[in-house]
């Protein structure tokens, strides 16, 4: 007895016999080969283009002969005539097998095309989104057998496609019939099939085949900033990123004075969350305008933020989370209608995901940065800070993950700064202050020279150098340390204690001048004594968070620390050492992950199995209150020091030499002097 042919596909090794006559993406689907075809077959859409390869294949224990495939027929030559094929290239939904075949499958032809995130660690983002695109053929209709058009449509796919049971919301229905007619009964669906079990949701339909593309956003909604990435549902590419301050900052810059807000005025959280969606449907403009795109075919969007940004932006009143025992509204993943947020500049059917909040002050971004690093995969214990106004910290392995929040206050982002600004061309991003001459050289975004390089004034004539960003604040306050300029109680010394003249007086107290233009009618832009004290209050509340962690995991020190956040990849981790941000660990064992919770948003968009992974994640991390932990004052005041009270900084001082100044004088005659530590 003959046997039917044998069909090897690669790179993914299946195989399978089949009879002659099958097409290639017949048995591509048989197999579960990673073949793409959004026409059903039908040689429209050209996605099915497949490799075959003739030869003798040891490996595959097969020769392919000349005639294994079926002839190049005249719908592969009409997409020849009118697109071009690759050399070699066929349709798989044309050619048909006739014998022992090996089939490629080049990367464009795979439906899970494969997005790498440069930042951090290159991982993979496994490309199934819950809205995709469907080419069906529609029955006409026949007034002998009465049936609307949803319901032929709703046969169609299920006969076409598999896809059972569809709905659709009014805005859908009346398209349907005009485009149904134009398309000459042929039609393209954007169907929304998500994890959660919900009947399959027609999101959208256009007149024959639509190569237009269609678009979710990812958003990570900050308590300080909102940053959004509007991605290609079908490829995963990021077509435009785009960000804007929240501008519920008006009602107060930490989440608690936004949470008193609430509490103090009626209405208040109704007055935050109608900013907040007002924003958004600005940002959601301003992407499609960038993009060139229209913005009816952004389908699906993703939010990760933290619990306040949460509910104001669900319009639950937060006020539950000000005060013990800290309860949310809900904790669970939420699916719903775009609409149902206001999120008006959308598709009226486009769909909304929230990924879940880990508890009362650890929120969706949190959960993001879980499903972005996953600490819960790593066999070293990692400490991961998303630093921002209320930083989230994991602390685990593979064996077990623990979570906490920390008012850490916006700071870190530049603002309670004098100086401070958002990051910007014009902001101071680094900084270094010469040990000997107490000099400072800086950059700012936008240019690539220092300022003490030649072209500097030139570069950033059109900027100016107009404040300091969150970056720059924190470099600079290592570098006064590490100058010896600031002791480790965070006090700038005078001008006859540090030996310069950019220690300014201010009041009672001093100030160390980065940049004076003043004499040209410009800024003065310098660290103040309240600019020192901000980012102790910050950076001592971060750390006593890690330390919290580190006692409930009962260990003394981690093997690696992570830095996410909106500016993560911008902090220099000698000055994050230098402070005393974070645990003690080798330089090389601080690494940066960005926008790690933006980054989650987006695997979340592109993937719907990541869903349902970080819903079963998120029930497996304890999370630990630092507002009712003992010990969280303790680590506190601890932690106050540069870069600390107490705890030794050991990998820190092998690299980096810290002056032993003092200008703790007390007051009174011995102002200015500088003393040294005992000890």
């Amino acid at each position: 007895m003959t046997k039917d042919p044998l069909i090897v596909f690669t790179p993914s090794g299946k195989r399978g016999r089949f009879p002659v006559g099958t097409p290639v993406l017949t048995a591509a689907r048989q197999l579960g080969v990673d073949l793409d075809s959004v026409c059903g077959g039908r040689g429209i859409c050209s996605k099915c283009q497949i490799t075959p390869s003739y030869g003798e294949f040891s490996k595959h224990g097969v020769t392919v002969e000349a005639d294994a495939l079926s002839e190049w027929n005249a719908v592969e030559q009409r997409y020849q005539d009118k697109r071009g094929l690759k050399p070699g290239r066929r349709l798989g939904c044309q050619a048909t097998v006739q014998g022992d075949i090996v089939i490629d499958v080049p990367p464009e032809s795979q439906v899970h095309k494969q997005v790498v995130r440069k930042a951090a660690s290159a991982r993979v983002i496994e490309m199934d989104p819950a809205t995709k695109l469907y080419f069906v053929e529609v029955e006409e209709p026949d007034m002998h057998v009465p049936t609307g058009d949803f319901e032929r449509l709703s046969r169609a796919l299920a006969e076409q496609w598999g896809i059972e049971g569809v709905v659709a919301d009014l805005s859908v229905i009346r398209k349907l019939q005009p485009r149904l007619r134009k398309g000459n009964w042929a039609v393209t669906v954007a169907v929304y099939n998500d994890h959660t079990g919900a009947a399959p949701r027609v999101l959208d339909v256009w007149s024959g085949l639509h190569e237009a593309g269609i678009y979710g956003i990812a958003i990570d909604l900050g308590s300080t900033t909102i940053a959004a990435h509007l991605t290609d549902l079908t490829t995963g590419e990021v077509i435009e990123s785009a960000g804007l301050m929240n501008p519920q900052i008006r009602f107060g810059e930490d989440l608690m004075s936004r949470v008193s807000y609430s509490m103090m005025n009626a209405g208040g959280d109704q007055e935050m969350t109608r900013a907040v969606r007002d924003a958004l449907n600005t940002l959601m403009q301003d992407l499609a305008e960038a993009a060139g795109i229209d913005p009816q075919l952004m389908l699906e969007v993703t939010f990760v933020c933290n619990p306040v940004m949460h509910h104001l932006l669900i319009g639950v009143d937060p006020v539950e989370l000000g005060q013990a025992p800290f309860a949310l509204a809900t904790s669970q993943s939420m699916s719903m209608a775009a609409s149902e947020l206001d999120l008006t500049v959308m598709n009226a059917s486009a769909r909304c995901y929230i990924l879940p909040c880990i508890a009362g002050h650890v929120g969706a971004d949190a959960a993001a940065v879980a499903l972005s690093e996953e600490p819960n995969k790593s066999e070293d214990l990692v400490l991961i800070v998303d630093v921002g106004t209320n930083a989230e910290l994991l602390l685990g392995n593979k064996t077990r993950v623990l979570a906490c929040s920390s008012p850490t206050g916006p700071a870190f982002e530049g603002a309670q700064i004098s100086a401070g600004q958002r990051a910007a061309p014009g902001a101071i991003e680094r900084i270094e202050i010469d040990p000997v001459t107490k000099e400072p050289r800086f950059r700012v975004i936008g240019c690539d020279l220092w300022s003490d390089e030649d072209g500097f004034a030139e570069a950033t004539k059109a900027s100016g150098i107009t404040g300091i960003c969150g970056s720059g604040i924190i470099e600079a306050v290592a570098e006064l340390r590490m100058a010896g300029l600031m002791d480790d109680s965070g006090l700038i010394g005078s001008p006859e204690a540090t030996g310069t003249a950019r220690c300014i007086a201010q009041g009672r107290t001093y100030s160390y001048v980065i940049y004076d233009a003043t004499a040209q009618d410009g800024p003065m832009i310098s660290v103040t004594q309240g600019d020192i004290r901000a980012i102790q209050l910050a950076k001592s509340a971060l750390y006593a968070g890690a330390r919290l962690l580190m006692d409930e995991m009962e260990v003394e020190s981690v093997d690696r620390v992570v830095l996410a956040g909106a500016f993560g990849a911008h902090i220099s981790a000698k000055h994050a050492l230098v402070l005393g941000m974070i645990p003690d660990v080798p330089l090389e064992q601080v690494q940066s992950a960005g926008n790690a919770a933006g980054t989650g948003a987006r695997i979340a968009l592109c993937n719907i199995g990541s869903r349902r992974a970080i819903e079963a994640t998120v029930g497996q991390i304890t999370k630990v209150e630092t507002a009712i932990a003992p010990k969280f004052q303790e680590h506190f005041v601890a932690a106050n020091a540069i870069p600390h009270k107490t705890a030794e900084f050991g990998n820190l001082r092998s690299i980096v030499q810290l002056p032993d100044v003092s200008f703790n004088t007390g007051g009174g005659d011995d102002a200015g002097r500088r003393r040294r530590r005992r000890g």
